[in-house]
């Protein structure tokens, strides 16, 4: 083996060579040293662990074209588009929700030229970027103020910091919760400088326990909604309207992090659990902060709406300043928010919506569409099936959506082989493995991307 190990080149030998010129002068010295570099301890993996019993040949074009290959992979976009075939509507792990066309529009109008960001155009004179939603927040959730963070987490962080820095935060046992990415809200309330004062059991917590926890050192009675689990049987839970009146009663701040956030009810369409944010603060609730690219359709965001006094708290306190929307999000959230104002129809204008509202008609003709493009694919089995689609994003939790899917067999690759290469495929498609097959899950698919779909399983099945 060290024989073998002292036949390859060094780095400097290939750099000098007549077939490495033509890199260099493209790319660079030092880059093609990186990707020789790369390639060659490639080729001593695979020389020690047997994939390969010989060095490949050195001064060749096929060799130096895996340079290159080395390069442009390095320099290949890592953010790729993917097509969401999982029936998760909010899937946090692809970009939560697809915004709309207009929000699309206001994003590019922002990026690629000057706007009125923080500047008063009457006056000339600086302004502030709040100014830009918060009108809209007020009109479409009845709250008296608003402002707007970098994402849900900034909102709840930013919030205890102003309000409880110092103080204590009562909470419900059963409401610290845990979201993705192991962002539990204890942690959260220490982070902010604030003492958890946890009260009642997991299951159950009745207005009595918050009553007799709440001391001279209380500032905040925090509520958060369980968007990403639920606790059935042996359970009790003091009302939203019964612990607001309780918390101003004693003087302190009642507090609620929704999670994801809907403005309009979706009960009509069997998705109950969702509480619309205009309904919490009508319980009165002081502050609600809930997030924009769930339930709401707009880019990532974490909205703070509530009392003016609070909000004005917030929106003078540093960590808001650090925590502040950048202007594309902004834009986009503008006109997203646009979107819920008459004569617009919400259902039909945000993505999210639409596809959670969709009659289940549509989405059966979309799996048809979808089954006759791939059908063509030789040696491949496919299905149209029922399935089940989910909101996704921590919202509604185990409230399933119907939904149909196109099921996928071949005898030359087992379910899990097909779904890999469909995933490594350019555009990426995500599916999920049911009963031995590879299912495309159609609801929230768009009728645009089902050519794709089935160019990228033929591109899976290739020899």
């Amino acid at each position: 083996m060290s024989d073998t190990f002292r036949q390859l080149p060094q780095i400097h030998a290939l750099l000098e060579s007549a077939q490495a010129s033509p890199l260099v002068v493209r790319y660079g010295r030092g880059v093609v040293a990186h990707a020789l570099r790369t390639r060659l301890d490639e080729i001593r993996e695979a020389l020690r662990s047997g994939r390969e019993a010989t060095p490949p040949e050195f001064l060749t074009t096929h060799f130096f074209a895996t340079v290159e290959a080395t390069i442009t992979a390095g320099r290949t976009r890592s953010l790729r588009r993917v097509i969401n075939a999982t029936g998760i509507i909010i899937h946090t792990n692809i970009g939560r929700a697809l915004l709309a066309p207009e929000a699309l529009e206001a994003i590019q109008d922002a990026g690629r030229s000057y706007s009125n960001l923080e500047l008063d155009l009457a006056t000339g004179a600086r302004s502030s970027r709040h100014v830009h939603v918060e009108a809209l927040l007020r009109e479409l959730t009845g709250a008296e103020a608003a402002v707007v963070v970098n994402n849900c987490a900034a909102a709840v962080l930013a919030c205890l910091t102003c309000i409880a820095a110092g103080r204590e935060v009562v909470a419900s046992r059963g409401e610290l919760i845990e979201i993705g990415g192991s962002f539990r809200m204890p942690d959260v309330i220490a982070q902010s400088g604030a003492r958890l004062r946890e009260v009642g059991a997991t299951n159950k917590t009745r207005l009595a326990d918050y009553e007799a926890a709440i001391g001279p050192e209380t500032a905040v009675l925090l509520k958060s909604h369980t968007s990403n689990f639920r606790i059935v049987g042996f359970t009790a839970k003091a009302s939203r309207r019964e612990l607001a009146a309780l918390a101003h009663s004693k003087g302190v701040v009642m507090v609620e992090d929704l999670g994801s956030g809907v403005l309009i009810d979706l009960s009509r369409f069997g998705l109950v659990d969702e509480p619309v944010v205009r309904d919490i603060l009508q319980e009165g609730v002081d502050l609600v902060m809930f997030s924009g690219d769930k339930l709401l359709g707009g880019p990532q965001c974490g909205v703070i709406a509530g009392r003016a006094a609070l909000v004005a708290k917030l929106k003078s306190h540093p960590i808001v300043r650090a925590m502040r929307i950048d202007k594309l999000s902004l834009a986009a959230l503008e006109a997203t928010l646009r979107l819920y104002q008459a004569p617009n129809d919400p259902l039909e204008k945000i993505p999210v919506l639409r596809t959670l509202a969709e009659r289940m008609v549509t989405v059966k003709a979309r799996a048809e569409r979808l089954a006759l493009s791939v059908a063509t694919v030789p040696g491949l089995g496919v299905e149209i099936v029922e399935s089940t689609a989910y909101a996704g994003g921590g919202a509604l939790p185990q409230q399933d959506l119907q939904s149909f899917a196109v099921a996928l067999n071949t005898p030359s690759l087992s379910a899990e082989a097909m779904a890999s290469r469909a995933r490594t495929g350019d555009p990426a498609v995500l599916g999920r493995i049911r009963d031995g097959k590879f299912c495309l899950d159609v609801r929230a698919v768009l009728d645009s991307e089902i050519p794709d779909i089935a160019r990228a399983i033929q591109q899976a099945l290739a020899p």
